[in-house]
């Protein structure tokens, strides 16, 4: 199986740090992920809608299009985790804020451990109970949720963001009143809070010219 698609908008110059989105899936599926894909085509709308301000902070913007659509148990972490190696590759240990729309946000924070993760932001996030907070001790932790979201849970959000307060440098959960989970009503409020809170975690993590 082939590696999984980076779409890269680089800040002008020498990056001081990378936003690298994480797109949704599904639970389980095998499918691979093309140009079609809904959640993919989202998550590449908030990547080209918060560019132009991060790069004015010297933020460069990674989009990872995962090789399957389905979390699989797990499957996806190693895609977000070879991704991580590329933007090493590329940036060397420049600070890395992991930004995840549902399951995206799942896998953000399984692979918060990595060591060029200062924080994760988390938009519609898929958490349970079954998720660790252990990978995000340390880094610093922000989440959005609507409380008409019916695919995941505001509640389920809520109390993971509570287990992450005991590890974290910082947790926090911002409810985004009545809206859902695929980010289209308000989404230029969706596009601002992704953005606010990934040059939050770069000034709180003293990210040097955020």
């Amino acid at each position: 199986m082939s590696d999984p698609l980076l779409t890269t908008y680089d800040a002008p110059g020498r990056a001081r740090a990378v936003a690298l989105v994480l797109h949704g899936g599904r639970p389980r599926s095998s499918q691979a992920v093309d140009g079609r894909s809904a959640s993919w085509r989202r998550a590449l709308w908030l990547q080209r809608s918060i560019a132009r301000q991060a790069h004015e902070a010297g933020v460069g913007v990674w989009l990872v299009r995962y090789r399957e659509r389905g979390w699989n148990g797990g499957e996806r972490l190693d895609d977000a985790r070879w991704a991580l190696g590329r933007v090493r590759a590329a940036h060397g240990d420049v600070p890395v804020v992991l930004l995840g729309h549902s399951m995206g946000a799942r896998v953000a924070v399984h692979v918060a451990d990595d060591p060029s993760v200062v924080g994760v932001v988390g938009l519609a996030p898929w958490w349970s109970a079954h998720d660790p907070v252990e990978p995000l001790a340390g880094r610093v932790l922000h989440a959005a949720h609507g409380r008409r979201d019916r695919i995941t849970s505001f509640g389920e959000t809520a109390r993971y963001v509570e287990r992450a307060r005991s590890v974290a440098d910082g947790a926090d959960l911002r409810d985004m009143g009545p809206l859902g989970h695929y980010m289209l009503t308000a989404s230029a409020r969706w596009h601002e809070v992704a953005l606010e809170s990934v040059l939050d975690v770069l000034d709180r993590t003293r990210c040097p010219g955020t």
